[in-house]
């Protein structure tokens, strides 16, 4: 699949590499840069041409048996590790095709969830570990960042959108990583060719995706069970729903909700899935306008599996906007405005590292190879 992004992306992008390095460096228009993400739902393998653009794009999820919810870090591994050659020959046979004299310049690789000391996942060492050969076969640079960073980057550069969600990443935002494994609300910002996450919020328990993958796959539906659900909940009103979702400081618990859940939820009987999207829609909307009157920010970043669904792209924003018409009319507040990352690229993919990777390399970004062989080998 081949896709173009906005230029922007580049210009975005000089704002924050120019205050650290001046030496900016222009790919030939042979030039493409490969991305690679292993998660616990899909494996995933981008191409960038020389303008940051989307040249490839594969990313499919991991095989689970009817009944489960989910793979054991050790099976989606193996899974990967399959699958990664195919999908690798596939993106490269595309590049020759379109590009007989294309060259890979660089690989970026998600080795982590998340940007912080000790995250850590065995299921992106099938990435680390493609990355880092591939790497030292062409003799390129390697650079690894975390998964989490991947779902950012896919919003904030603009990725398969118009423009850039975010015009000055390095001035904070919230990001909202919605997700089968994750639910969480940062504070962020870009940092050199990272981007900083401090976690302001969040679940204490379970996940929202772990919460609809429970509920869909006890109905019957295949894991990840989401989208299903989603289709459920976009073709009726809601007539019975979880209780409402209680919020403190910024940290709320699912398992309640999970619990009343799936007492009501059976293969005959899924009248209660368009409430439980209204429960999450609330939800959301709350924990966006609390967080960003709190720390003064005005834009909000979606991602991730869950932020796909059309019931919430849809609800989010009214029941957002009600809360910010109502409270107006007592105090003086922020309302947020809500970036989505494109439907397509809302779950797990590769084409965020990538760009990252392509950022990275035009900034003159010593390769991370030794760095990640270290971590490899811890």
């Amino acid at each position: 699949m081949m896709r173009s992004l906005h230029p922007s992306l580049m210009q975005y992008w000089a704002k924050s590499v120019m205050k650290t390095d001046d030496r900016k460096i222009r790919p030939d228009e042979n030039s493409f840069f490969l991305g690679i993400d292993t998660s616990n739902y899909k494996t995933s393998v981008s191409l960038l041409d020389h303008q940051g653009a989307l040249f490839f794009q594969k990313s499919e999820l991991l095989e689970v048996k009817k009944g489960e919810c989910g793979l054991r870090q050790s099976t989606a591994y193996f899974n990967h590790g399959r699958r990664l050659p195919s999908f690798l020959k596939e993106g490269l046979d595309c590049m020759r095709e379109k590009c007989p004299e294309g060259k890979i310049r660089a690989v970026a690789l998600s080795f982590r969830p998340r940007n912080v000391e000790k995250s850590y996942m065995p299921v992106f060492l099938a990435g680390l570990e493609a990355g880092v050969n591939i790497g030292n076969a062409l003799n390129i640079p390697v650079y690894g960042f975390s998964h989490q960073e991947g779902h950012i980057h896919s919003v904030i550069s603009g990725t398969l959108n118009e423009h850039p969600a975010v015009e000055e990443p390095e001035k904070p935002f919230i990001f909202f990583h919605i997700s089968g494994g994750t639910t969480e609300a940062l504070l962020c910002s870009l940092d050199g060719i990272h981007y900083s996450a401090e976690i302001a919020g969040g679940t204490k328990d379970i996940s929202l995706g772990q919460l609809l993958d429970r509920a869909g796959v006890q109905a019957g539906f295949p894991f990840p069970a989401g989208k299903y659900l989603d289709q459920l909940a976009l073709a009726a009103p809601v007539t019975v729903k979880p209780s409402k979702v209680r919020i403190r400081d910024g940290w709320f618990n699912l398992s309640g909700q999970e619990t009343q859940v799936r007492k009501m939820i059976t293969p005959d009987d899924c009248s209660c899935v368009p409430g439980i999207f209204h429960m999450i829609s609330e939800l959301l909307a709350e924990e966006a306008f609390f967080l960003c009157n709190k720390y003064g920010i005005t834009d909000l970043v979606i991602a991730g599996g869950v932020g796909a669904s059309k019931y919430l792209r849809t609800n989010v924003p009214k029941e957002l906007e009600g809360l910010t018409g109502m409270r107006k009319a007592t105090t003086e507040t922020i309302g947020p405005r809500i970036h989505w990352g494109s439907p397509e690229l809302s779950g797990d993919n590769g084409s965020g590292i990538a760009g990252l990777g392509y950022n990275a390399w035009i900034s003159g970004e010593p390769s991370h190879a030794n760095m990640l062989l270290d971590f490899l080998n811890r």
